[in-house]
């Protein structure tokens, strides 16, 4: 087996896609690699009438897979994924069940992608490819999981602790090349630079990754920059903006050990037209962490939203 078909193997024995996007049956053997959903058979005859720029089905194990179709199944990250956003607002009693007729799976099939009725306000989804669109003054219904293997900073002498920033997604990015851009996000404080991977031909690409930065006692903002890959020449700039961590660190140093205290804003970080903010940044305990959501629009560029999660450890 190639790694390409482990890989979507491996997705598909994920719980959320052993049943269908669509109408829940269960073991869905296809899938629509231009939204990233596992679906049954009785659903696939619909989401086939659809034309492939809508939806193009493959069957996950008779047919051939290109690369770029499981890399795009695996960045979506299976049906729980993309039904928070294709299904953020469906009514109670729409979603038909495994028994439901083909007039039901139909109707509803195409008002959930080819309508996109039940996306969030403020979202669209262009007919080309699975890419999100937000309104500036929409933040997308996207969270990071947990996750224990965030990469190890680097060492700085005199670190009074870590911010570990998750890089959540971007919208409305800036096209540098022929029709997209290969972006990438940077982060830089003091000597440290940290950046995450390369998503291709994606303007509204989704990265849930972790970056690690030690924080000296003299610290000043972290800037940021997004970059568009460009194999044969200098990669070009696709916008820019400085994170202020100065409400989260005043925040750490005051709570000291956050599991001590329930869930409670503990500082923020006001939007002005001094900064990049699209909304103000509240600094929180969740869980017994502290962590602060923040959205960004990147400045100097015509274009582009930046979502990030970012959390205090201890050093």
């Amino acid at each position: 087996m190639s790694s390409g078909k482990k890989k979507l193997k491996d997705l598909l024995q994920q719980s959320d896609n052993r049943t269908c996007a669509d109408c829940g049956a269960h073991d869905p053997k296809w899938a629509s690699p231009t939204i990233g959903v596992f679906i049954c058979l009785k659903c696939c005859g619909v989401h086939r009438t659809l034309g492939p720029n809508v939806s193009k089905v493959l069957s996950v194990t008779i047919d051939e897979w290109a690369d770029e179709e499981i890399d795009a199944m695996i960045e979506v990250g299976g049906n729980s994924s993309a039904n928070s956003i294709y299904e953020a607002n469906v009514p109670e009693g729409v979603k038909p069940g495994p028994d439901a007729s083909i007039d039901q799976r139909t109707k509803f099939i195409r008002s959930k992608y080819e309508h996109q009725e039940f996306l969030q306000q403020g979202l669209k989804i262009s007919s080309n490819k699975t890419t999100l669109q937000a309104s500036p003054s929409k933040k997308l219904s996207f969270r990071a999981p947990s996750s224990s293997s965030a990469p190890k900073p680097e060492h700085v002498d005199g670190a009074i602790g870590h911010l570990k920033f998750t890089i959540l997604q971007g919208a409305n990015l800036a096209v540098r090349d022929m029709l997209s851009s290969d972006p990438y996000v940077v982060l830089m404080l003091a000597e440290q630079k940290v950046q995450t991977t390369i998503q291709r031909s994606n303007l509204n690409p989704i990265w849930n990754e972790e970056l690690m930065l030690s924080i000296p006692e003299d610290y000043g903002p972290v800037k940021l920059q997004v970059f568009d890959y460009d194999r044969f020449s200098a990669d070009d700039i696709m916008g820019e903006a400085e994170i202020d961590i100065q409400p989260m660190m005043t925040s750490a140093m005051a709570y000291g050990d956050a599991s001590m205290f329930g869930d409670m804003q503990i500082g923020k970080w006001l939007k002005s037209p001094d900064n990049a903010l699209l909304e103000d940044s509240t600094v929180d305990i969740v869980d017994g962490k502290i962590k602060q959501e923040v959205s960004l629009q990147l400045q100097n560029v015509e274009s582009g939203i930046l979502y990030l999660e970012i959390e205090w450890i201890a050093p």
